[in-house]
């Protein structure tokens, strides 16, 4: 009898003309992962540059700006330490009021004599050039008053005396404000006032000057009997106080 030999699997897929290779066992720890690992895809060059360049705008920005607040914050520093800037003040050192008539048709008729003293507290060569100031006296919330002041120089460690005449004829009010102005005239404390000015004022500094900035002075605490005869009646402005704010307009907005 006749052997057969029949040929192995390797050899019958060889035959066919496909190789099989048989993997080993265990499987490696690469051969675990890597079959699930993400191919490496490298980034455009292009993008990377731009970020680049961002990044290295941004630094030089920021640099810039830190540079010149420093420089801008020496200046303001050195400025004060030369000059010592102070702004100016004001107060009132006389008020008389000659008459106050409120007809039955709420017309007012008024007239005042004000005294106010603007003091330059600066030691340094520090001047204030002042604009025509408007004067208007209250009582509460009603306008008793108006007047001006013209323009004046403030020199260094000087205290200026700014006289006016203040007055209203023929002014008319409303119902609610003519009400409120008799109950305070009827008061046995006296009429309560209060003046405010508004200018625009102008500092220099030897050779420096400084854009015009609108300023307002209040001064409250004044209070006044009304005159019974010709002679007028002085206020008592012993408790007067005046505030100075600056008030800086910014397109239609106003600060301050």
């Amino acid at each position: 009898m006749t052997d057969r030999v029949y040929p192995s699997a390797k050899t019958t897929a060889a035959t066919n003309g496909t190789a099989t290779t048989n993997p080993t066992f265990p499987a490696t720890k690469a051969q675990l992962y890597g079959a699930n690992r993400p191919a490496y895809r490298p980034q455009p060059l292009h993008r990377r540059t731009r970020r680049r360049c961002f990044c290295t705008f941004c630094f030089w920005l920021i640099l810039i700006i830190l540079i010149l607040l420093l420089i801008i914050g020496g200046a303001g520093v050195a400025f004060y330490l030369l000059y010592r800037p102070h702004h100016p003040t004001f107060s009132v050192t006389s008020l008389k009021l000659s008459y106050l008539n409120l007809t039955s048709s709420s017309t007012l008729s008024s007239k005042f004599d004000l005294t106010v003293a603007a003091t330059n507290p600066n030691k340094k060569n520090i001047a204030f050039s002042y604009l025509p100031t408007s004067i208007t006296i209250l009582s509460g919330d009603v306008d008793v008053g108006d007047g001006t002041i013209p323009t004046f120089h403030h020199g260094k460690k000087n205290t200026t005396l700014l006289k006016s005449s203040i007055s209203s004829s023929g002014h008319e009010l409303d119902a609610d404000a003519a009400k409120k102005l008799k109950a305070s005239m009827k008061s046995k404390n006296g009429l309560p006032l209060k003046v405010k000015l508004d200018t625009k004022v102008k500092a220099t500094m030897g050779k420096l000057k400084t854009p015009r900035v609108g300023i307002r002075v209040s001064c409250d605490g004044i209070r006044v009997t009304l005159p019974t005869g010709k002679k007028p009646a002085t206020a008592s402005t012993s408790n007067a106080k005046c505030n100075v704010d600056v008030r800086f307009k910014i397109w239609k907005w106003t600060v301050g």
